[in-house]
């Protein structure tokens, strides 16, 4: 973390903070502290939009009384602030609705080797604010070096560094500490009445890994220019193939699907299916907290609950739902170390990958289309309709033969796992909920 003025002792205060709400009438307490430290710079044309150089402290509380819970959350870690709040949590609490399933989690015997988790990187904190800087600004130049892009929507370059603890009533009190640094650029290509737009990004918890700028801004560069001069095409029924950013596009509608939470409120198609066919024997997803250094990894989820691995589609079988310690009560399951503030979200959510290079995939279409990105909304969860806005690039006899635009895909996410051909080799875990190019039998393309 970067230097600062003594501060108390985090976990210190969080414990204290629990005895004190206890004493105060509470059945059960959870305290959340977070230290963070943040930067990010946005720049466009060479120079600098804004620019967040900023320490941040914040505490969470939950309190149950008599089965009924409530919230608090401050930014001022004076005591006695604190216990104010505390105390006025409480009364609210009283005035809550009684239900059954509230409550924190027991106490896990397990306990996860944090550092092996690769989480923090010291050498943050010693990169200066005009490094930082620098590496947006060069990242732009490099994209606009490229005659064929005529305007930048901007490069940025952000870091974190955090500490979280984490101290509850049931005798739970750890901490630990996590450092992000991204960094992305937005290009524009064509002329006034055909421009086309896309950009990069890499994001990783060690700079050292973080991808260059020369390597953001090709790749930026290669993603918008493809896209030059598309053409309409007719609405067809055709075998599309996702890009790995669209395959966690599509991973993170499965993700809302077999959350816990939109189960049992019945507002997912997947509800009632544990144990059963939801896709074919090529689609094997796990959601994994532990897997070293990647931007889903943490040792224990926002209840303390311990990170694991899940597995959630095991060859085409639905085998778990990912839940909080609520959502798995009213489930009558186990908590899968999901939750994630009062909700439930994903660690690392991806789709298991197989043998086959894009390359060879691309090569192997006769004719349809490979989908690069989408726009809108147009995801139903309740019964798994898909229809989204979308740009892609044509394929004939295994060949990219020119981009498309202004067309929608339509399809049902049941459907799309059960008719998943191909699995790529290519899975990278650029974000949390990540998967390989896949290539499905059948989507509906329509356009003109």
């Amino acid at each position: 973390m970067k230097e600062k003025e003594k501060k108390p002792e985090l976990k210190e205060l969080a414990e204290r903070l629990v005895t004190f709400a206890k004493t105060e009438g509470a059945d059960e307490v959870e305290i959340t502290v977070v230290d963070g430290y943040e930067f990010s710079v946005d720049v466009r044309l060479g120079e600098i939009e804004s620019l967040v150089e900023a320490d941040s402290r914040s505490l969470g509380l939950k309190v149950i009384k008599d089965k009924k819970t409530a919230y608090a959350s401050s930014s001022d870690l004076s005591f006695e602030t604190l216990q104010k709040l505390v105390k006025s949590a409480i009364e609210r609490a009283n005035l809550a609705n009684y239900d059954e399933y509230s409550g924190l989690p027991s106490l896990s015997q397990s306990q996860i080797d944090i550092l092996s988790l690769k989480l923090y990187d010291p050498q943050m904190a010693e990169l200066s604010t005009d490094k930082k800087i620098a590496l947006a600004i060069e990242t732009e130049k490099i994209g606009l070096s490229d005659k064929r892009i005529t305007n930048s929507h901007g490069a940025s370059f952000e870091t974190r560094e955090v500490k979280a603890v984490l101290a509850n009533s049931n005798g739970f009190l750890q901490e630990y500490e996590q450092t992000y640094c991204g960094l992305s650029l937005g290009l524009q290509a064509g002329e006034t009445d055909s421009k086309v737009e896309d950009g990069w990004f890499s994001a990783k918890r060690y700079f050292h890994q973080l991808e260059s700028p020369q390597e953001v801004a090709k790749k930026a560069v290669e993603r918008t220019v493809r896209q030059l001069n598309p053409r309409k095409i007719k609405s067809q029924n055709v075998p599309v193939i996702l890009e790995p950013m669209m395959t966690s596009w599509l991973l993170g509608f499965l993700f809302a699907c077999v959350s816990g939470v939109s189960i049992y409120q019945k507002t997912s198609f997947l509800a009632d299916k544990l144990g059963q066919r939801i896709g074919n024997d090529k689609v094997t997803v796990f959601d994994d907290g532990l897997i070293p250094g990647l931007l889903g990894t943490r040792p224990f989820d926002s209840e303390g609950v311990p990170s694991q691995r899940t597995l959630v589609v095991d060859k085409g079988i639905l085998r778990n739902y990912l839940c909080n310690t609520y959502a798995a009560r009213k489930l009558k399951l186990q908590s899968t170390g999901n939750a994630d503030g009062a909700g439930v979200g994903p660690n690392n959510f991806y789709l298991v990958p197989g043998e086959t290079s894009p390359e060879k995939i691309i090569s192997s279409l006769d004719k349809g289309l490979i989908l690069i990105r989408t726009i809108g909304h147009g995801l139903n969860p309740v019964n798994g309709d898909i229809s989204t806005g979308a740009f892609g690039l044509w394929v004939e006899k295994g060949k990219i033969v020119y981009p498309v635009s202004e067309i929608t895909v339509s399809g049902n996410l049941g459907n799309i796992l059960n008719n998943i051909e191909i699995v790529g080799n290519d899975l990278d875990f650029r974000v949390p909920v990540a998967g390989p190019t896949v290539l499905v039998q059948e989507l509906t393309v329509a356009g003109e």
